[in-house]
């Protein structure tokens, strides 16, 4: 079976768990490949047979093509990135380096993640900032007009998601940062969704650092991610953590930052994980990004199309739609939902409002059934989802 010469046979023959579950929870964490599987398992046995430390000295090679891969795939180079454990490390990681004192002002988006938000609200009472939330266009996207002429010398950062976690929005990001560069103000791009299913290229974006978590679309292990940082942006920022890792301890009272974004690491790590991601990251490659976006936009506007049909209502918004296919079902609860799918072996998620208070309360949202679709989902599963939505 293929899709505009996409061979979903083949994704499938190589992702064990589709023999098991309709799963249409890729948002939250996706069916690895096996080759992730087995490139982890079989870290962890000869790690277990030779040590620890000796298994990471014997793995340097392999280690180091990770960064190169992750570099690749966002258009960067080696030395702009940081392996870490999550895509929230990773945006902390350059967030609470920055320094903001009374009456700086950060912008962001509507559609933000808790985490992002509740990390600006901290910031904000420590320090007297002040967060804004930059308004939406007609579409529901972030209104780039808006940004635009909140724009001044007080604006000290500009942090956007990509792709929020209740929706299948892309956020204009190139747009974004356009903005951003033209003013000289640091641009944080959340990519957690969006990792994995969009196309991305920090040169087009503008991006001064982009955060990237492994077990979502990129179908690595749980525990990794990654962060990436320009130059421009790290050479300036001394991370709010350092180790012996990050930094080197040159003398009894001097120590000296890494100059690369190792910076932003530090020196324990899951290395069985970290190969596992560098599988994915390449696996992801392999299959190219481009064909992924257009696979994965494609069977998620069937399924909005599908749950429209059947009286279901979808609450996605914005210009560009990715993957993610959110929806409400009159008169039964998301979490009802979502159980009575559980039954039939179809794993969806939930969205609720203290995941992403600015857009739950603007738009007043009930609490949402998440489906996000992946490459290795067909037609025949949309159908299976569709009609067990239908029965409810």
């Amino acid at each position: 079976m293929t899709f505009d010469g996409f061979d979903v046979d083949r994704a499938r023959r190589e992702t064990p768990g589709c023999k098991e579950v309709v799963h249409f929870n890729n948002a939250g964490s996706a069916l690895p490949p096996a080759v992730v599987t087995d490139t982890v398992v079989d870290y962890l046995r000869h790690e277990a047979l030779v040590g620890g430390y000796e298994a990471a000295a014997e793995a340097q090679d392999r280690l180091a093509a990770v960064y190169a891969s992750a570099a690749r795939l966002v258009g960067g180079e080696a030395d702009d990135i940081a392996i870490t454990d999550n895509a929230t490390r990773s945006w902390q990681a350059i967030f609470y380096a920055l320094p903001f004192t009374a009456g700086d002002r950060i912008l962001t988006s509507r559609a933000e993640y808790a985490s992002n938000a509740i990390a600006y609200l901290q910031v904000a009472k420590r320090t007297g900032a002040v967060v804004e939330v930059v308004g939406d266009d007609e579409s529901g996207q972030l209104d780039v007009e808006d940004l635009r002429r909140r724009v001044d010398a007080d604006v000290k950062l500009i942090a956007v998601s990509h792709v929020p976690t209740q929706g299948g929005l892309v956020n204009p990001a190139e747009e974004i940062g356009a903005v951003a560069e033209a003013a000289g103000i640091p641009f944080l791009l959340d990519a957690c969704q969006s990792a994995g299913q969009v196309d991305l290229d920090v040169r087009r974006l503008k991006c001064d650092a982009l955060s990237v978590t492994g077990r979502k679309y990129l179908r690595g292990p749980r525990g990794t991610g990654f962060l990436y940082a320009h130059p421009r942006l790290r050479e300036r920022l001394e991370p709010a953590m350092l180790d012996l890792h990050s930094a080197v301890w040159t003398s009894p009272a001097e120590y000296v930052v890494d100059p690369t974004a190792k910076r932003f690491e530090v020196w324990e790590r899951d290395f069985a994980a970290v190969v596992g991601l560098g599988a994915a990251i390449d696996y992801a490659l392999g299959w190219g990004m481009p064909a992924i976006e257009t696979r994965v936009a494609s069977l998620a506007d069937t399924l909005r199309t599908r749950l429209t049909g059947i009286g279901a209502r979808v609450h996605d918004v914005g210009v560009k739609k990715c993957g993610i296919v959110t929806f409400s079902v009159e008169g039964t609860p998301a979490a009802d939902v979502k159980a009575r799918l559980a039954e039939a072996r179809i794993n969806v998620s939930v969205s609720s409002r203290t995941s992403a208070q600015f857009d739950f309360t603007a738009r007043d949202l009930p609490d949402l059934v998440r489906s996000s679709v992946h490459y290795y989902n067909t037609e025949d599963e949309i159908d299976l989802l569709v009609k067990a939505v239908e029965k409810l």
